[in-house]
């Protein structure tokens, strides 16, 4: 499922994977489509039932975060949606959320707990993350002393996000607003990372969106919003396989990277076609993803939607 257009509902937004429609009572239908996006650049090759698994994840999340941070998520099932959204059933049902409306903060909140990807990167360079000072001597994917919280400014489609200092955040939003950002960030990364490490995961880094209701001043509450802990958003790796020195394989898009880059696509649209084994193995890492996270097999999932 690419596409979601569906008649009868009205299309706000159209982003890399989800759509949005307004459901009505100033609520929102948040669509998971099967589009798959490297380097901001969406793929003309869907992964089919990637919508539905991380919909079945991040309401896992939002129901098991639920006690520390309130969250916009209302329902999943397709009987609550509104009768223009009843048409739709087949293509809504467990791949769509009814969420309240709410002012997003314009900032990724970004939570990194171990030294990989762009931070090992710079590490190596500067002895930092974000500009965050670390220890000496952290080898890629070393555990960090202590998670830390990097924003990044929230990019149109086809940008890249920007990674910015808690500081300029600050600036933006007030010290205060940046501050309950921060600290519920780094609570929901520790709920998270906990749950995951009982379940033989590593949840290395992931990123958070907040949106808030009332009149959005700083003195709103914080909501947490789109999407949460999906392997979308966040990196995860399977502990057994875990150790500093090198990046172990993810629960992820990694392979679908893996085939882009090898092609010398230049990371600039359009982004080149899937084979079918690439899809099939990506797939396969979504599905072990859910029931690696939620476990449960994503079957449950798929036949309750």
């Amino acid at each position: 499922m690419t596409d979601t257009g569906l008649d009868g509902l009205d299309l706000l937004r159209s982003g890399k994977v989800r759509d949005i429609y307004d459901a009505g009572d100033g609520r929102l239908l948040l669509v998971a489509s099967d589009r798959v996006s490297t380097y901001d650049v969406i793929h003309p090759t869907e992964v089919p039932d990637k919508g539905r698994v991380l919909t079945g994840v991040s309401a896992f999340w939002f129901d098991h975060l639920g006690d520390a941070v309130p969250n916009h998520l209302v329902s999943t099932d397709v009987a609550d949606f509104g009768a223009a959204a009843q048409a739709h059933a087949d293509h809504l049902a467990g791949r769509t959320m009814l969420v309240e409306t709410l002012e997003i903060v314009p900032f990724e909140c970004v939570v990194r707990g171990y030294l990989v990807g762009s931070g090992w990167k710079e590490y190596q360079v500067d002895g930092t993350v974000c500009g965050i000072e670390l220890p000496d001597g952290l080898v890629e994917a070393d555990r960090l002393p202590e998670p830390i919280f990097t924003p990044a400014t929230k990019a149109e489609q086809g940008d890249h996000d920007i990674n910015v200092s808690f500081e300029v955040m600050a600036d933006a939003l007030g010290e205060d607003l940046a501050a309950r950002l921060r600290d519920t960030s780094l609570l929901l990364y520790r709920h998270g990372a906990e749950l995951a490490a009982e379940r033989g995961i590593i949840l290395a880094d992931t990123k958070f969106e907040f949106g808030q209701r009332g009149d959005g001043t700083d003195e709103g509450e914080v909501v947490l919003a789109d999407e949460v802990l999906t392997p979308d958003s966040s990196r995860y790796w399977p502990a057994d396989q875990w150790a500093p020195g090198a990046t172990p394989p993810s629960f992820d898009k990694q392979f679908v990277r893996d085939y882009a880059t090898s092609t010398g696509w230049d990371k600039s649209p359009p982004a080149p076609e899937l084979p079918d084994d690439v899809v099939s193995r990506t797939r396969e890492k979504y599905f072990e993803a859910y029931q690696r996270i939620t476990g449960e097999p994503f079957s449950t999932w798929h036949d309750a939607g």
